[in-house]
């Protein structure tokens, strides 16, 4: 794994052979990162910053495969939220540099983790092409960690070197020709080679550490299409999640995951890949993958030495140019447009198409820090000839395919032409220019965007509650009636077609379509759809979500869509009254109002007269409540599709251990002296390498099993029950008794477990407690519904934002779109994961 900053990439041409402490260049020090971390590694309160030095580590170890040097990487969040990055590379190098400007003299892995601009990638000996221009790499991140602990395995020995918030630990001095140094510690001997990095992000600097598993995966899945061969796994050891990114195919096999559940419409992925050289003589590799769907979203995702370009840039100039004048060629060839008397738009060849390019450069230009556009001139001339070469020829020799997309190239010139006089039609109406706003729709006082926002409401009732309770100077009311048209199924005529549409698109402000389009027009910056709890407003939100995605992506880009948060429940106490969420608040408010004034007694009352434990109450009962709760909640999950006597066992304190066959044949016996009707084994799982322990039930004649495998032993849920069969093992006597209240209010029951306890207490609280359940927004008046979710001082809402676009657009493929399998497919494996639909 090098050391060198940012991440970079190789057109696969061989790096040098003398990988040594004499490759690593030093260009300044570490001062300012701790000072001014997001200047180095982006935002530190909402998490790409995080995630960001998990992305810098990974990077060098994908340089390395590029190099063609480690095709194995693991990259593992452990359950402290420290992350490890684990390669099979030549390792970071570890010889002292005896030409180090400080004293002692340092090794080469120690100044690439202490020096902000230190590595590899800026000999141009050692990494040929590198993308890292701004990057900062591991020194950054170790800057930024409360400690990072670097092994390397190179030439047959185990290297050491640990840090703390970026200060060398445990400094090892020695003298070597009358010079002071200071090498790695030298702590075994291996045969194996690579790099690990493992490192724990300073909580004070981020605002959460928490890692999330999928931007995690979606950059990974990302680097493993786009380094055909290199295998990258992500474990999640915080509840024993793992994905195995061994994608083969390249940016092809990309496009064939991106189609994913759509309907393609033709089976050959049109791929061309070469290198060219530029007319500043610059060698560029080209690789790009096409295929066209019948949607008529354009998805074309482009890269540069695999860092993604959302807003494109010369690359895909290129590829356009490329695509325009050979597909033009082919069809004018074929009198395709003539005989269908339509003329052929550029924005026509995209409709449907999937396309991922890919290029690598040497020393890349973009146009601003955050690289999401190229602006290096030479790419575009190598990619353009390299496409319209082999396109020219893909087309000749695929012409069934050719005539396919062809076929789709005039429908879409035909409903763009469709489309231009539909919304002509609507601009003689006047309907979409702004001038005449909705008649529904009751608009704010305030005329600075910024300031306004607008809540999209479900039908005239709430819409009603939501006029009279809002706050006139800055929110709007707009109230939809109904379900609006499923846009996934609709091209761009139809749209304007539906009321409804029509109605929100001139609320807005901003136009639709290409041509039309405008977001810098939005006429309110907090977009707040706000429905009823129940499975028809929830079908609503996610059709007004379907909306915004497909048609107006922009917005959501932006941040600009949020979902309001009404409360589910109003709770009254005596005289108390209180608004809560959901389920969760008001299982959290019950919990409350049962401890207030419990007590348990392990052993009965007569502890007061000296005899047996004393009570548990307070905040000892809260934390052994809460965990029985978090237990319980668990265990319900795990019965839908685990034996349920065997959760009960777990629970109860049984323990189970997979790791060896012995092991898991002594668990097997334990857990059949548990289960009287069911039959327990241990069998070896050929196809994830691991044991496991199967239980079989005869039921009406059939025999019905399930599985208790090595992973769940390992994760989360295995562990809180294990943990809660600990804690409530013996912890009751048999003459155990539960007491709630004072004086002649106080009552008591004697109980034979600490579940029996928790399920009177929980009775007591639900009988004291009054509850209302809000399934609509029209049973609030006014004053509720500002109370609870219009008054910005005290509602919530959640900003919807996309974290991975490739699983996004595959969810409303699959959820919204006209293919039946795969949605039946999904609702039949999460089925049983689903509770409180209607909630």
């Amino acid at each position: 794994m090098p050391t060198a900053e940012g991440q970079a990439a190789s057109t696969g041409s061989e790096a040098s052979a003398a990988y040594g402490e004499g490759s690593i260049q030093i260009l300044e020090g570490l001062e300012a990162v701790r000072k001014r971390p997001g200047m180095y590694i982006g935002d530190t309160s909402d998490g790409t910053g995080l995630h960001h030095l998990v992305f810098e580590v990974v990077d060098n170890s994908i340089d390395e495969a590029l190099a063609g040097h480690c095709d194995d990487i693991v990259v593992t969040i452990h359950t402290d939220n420290s992350i490890s990055v684990t390669d099979n590379g030549r390792g970071i190098p570890t010889g002292v540099k005896m030409d180090d400007k400080h004293e002692p003299k340092r090794s080469a892995s120690e100044i690439a983790l202490t020096e902000l601009h230190a590595g590899g990638k800026f000999n141009q000996n050692s990494y040929k092409v590198s993308g890292g221009l701004h990057g900062v790499g591991v020194s950054c991140v170790n800057a930024l960690s409360v400690w990072l602990r670097l092994t390397v395995r190179r030439e047959g020995k185990v290297h050491f070197i640990e840090f703390k918030r970026g200060v060398t630990q445990d400094r090892v001095i020695e003298m070597r020709d009358g010079v002071e140094t200071s090498p790695m510690k030298i702590i075994g001997d291996t045969e194996k080679r690579g790099t690990e990095v493992h490192f724990l992000p300073d909580d004070t600097i981020f605002s959460n550490i928490d890692f999330h598993y999928d931007v995690l995966a979606k950059r990974l899945r990302e680097l493993s299409f786009l380094n055909n061969g290199v295998k990258i796994r992500l474990v999640d050891e915080r509840n024993a999640k793992e994905d195995n990114f061994a994608f083969a195919g390249g940016v092809k096999g990309f496009v064939g995951f991106i189609n994913t559940g759509k309907k393609t419409l033709h089976p050959n992925i049109f791929h061309a890949m070469g290198d060219k050289m530029s007319d500043q003589g610059t060698n560029i590799g080209v690789e790009v993958a096409m295929q066209w769907n019948d949607g008529y979203a354009e998805n074309v995702l482009c890269f540069t030495n695999n860092i993604p370009q959302r807003d494109g840039g010369t690359h895909l100039t290129g590829l356009r140019a490329a695509m325009t004048r050979v597909i033009n060629k082919y069809i004018d060839d074929n009198e395709i447009a003539k005989k269908a008397k339509v003329e052929i738009a550029g924005d026509d060849m995209r409709e449907g198409l999937a396309c991922v390019v890919s290029v690598k450069v040497p020393e890349p230009k973009f146009s601003s820090q955050t690289k999401d556009k190229l602006v290096s001139s030479e790419v575009r001339g190598p990619v353009e000839d390299i496409v319209s070469k082999l396109l020219t020829d893909w087309l000749l020799e695929n012409p069934i395919d050719a005539k396919i997309i062809c076929s789709k190239i005039v429908d879409a010139a035909r409903a763009r032409e469709a489309a231009r006089k539909a919304r002509e039609m609507t601009r003689r109406k006047g309907v979409l220019d702004g001038l005449g706003l909705p008649g529904k729709l009751a608009d704010c006082q305030e005329k600075d965007p910024a300031q306004c926002e607008i809540y999209i409401v479900e039908g005239d009732s709430a819409g009603g509650s939501a006029k009279q309770g809002r706050d006139r100077k800055f929110q709007a009311i707009l109230p939809l009636r109904g379900k609006i048209l499923n846009v996934e199924r609709a091209r761009y005529e139809r749209l304007l077609s539906s009321d409804s549409i029509v109605t929100l698109i001139t609320a807005l402000g901003t136009g639709i379509g290409a041509e039309d389009f405008n977001p810098d027009k939005l006429r309110y910056h907090r977009i707040i759809i706000m429905t009823d709890a129940d499975v028809d407003g929830a079908h609503i939100r996610t059709l007004l979500l379907t909306f915004f995605y497909r048609q107006m992506p922009v917005l959501v880009e932006r941040g600009h869509i949020y979902i309001a948060q009404p409360p589910l429940y109003k709770v009254k106490l005596g005289k108390h009254e209180e608004y809560l969420k959901d389920g969760l608040a008001l299982d959290a408010f019950l919990l409350k109002v049962a401890l207030d004034g419990a007590s348990v007694w392990p052993d009965g009352t007569g502890v007061a007269s000296g005899n047996g434990r004393p009570a548990i109450e307070g905040s000892a009962l809260e934390v052994l409540a809460r965990r029985y709760l978090v237990a319980n909640a668990v265990s319900d999950r795990l019965s839908n599709w685990m034996d349920v006597d065997a959760v009960r066992a777990i629970s109860s304190g049984l323990t189970l251990n997979l790791d060896t066959l012995e092991a898991a044949e002594a668990s097997a016996t334990a857990l059949q002296a548990k289960l009287k009707d069911a039959m327990v084994s241990a069998e070896f799982d050929a196809r994830s390498d691991k044991h496991l322990l199967r239980i079989s039930r005869r039921h009406h004649g059939n025999v019905k099993s399930s599985v208790i495998t090595a992973d769940f032993v390992h994760g989360a849920d295995y562990a809180a029950l294990a943990d809660a069969g600990l804690a409530f093992l013996d912890l009751l006597g048999p003459e155990a008794v539960v007491r709630r209240g004072e004086g002649e209010k106080m009552k008591e029951q004697k109980v034979a477990d600490f579940r029996a306890a928790m399920a009177w207490l929980m009775g007591q609280a639900e009988g004291a407690v009054g509850r209302q359940r809000y399934k609509g927004l029209g049973e609030m008046n006014p004053e509720q519904l500002w109370e609870t979710t219009m008054d910005p001082t005290v509602r919530r809402l959640l900003k919807v934002q996309i974290d991975d676009a490739i699983e996004a657009d595959r969810v409303f493929t699959m959820l919204m779109g006209d293919e039946v399998e795969p949605r039946r497919d999904f609702i039949e494996a999460n089925a049983l994961r689903a509770a409180n639909i209607d909630a």
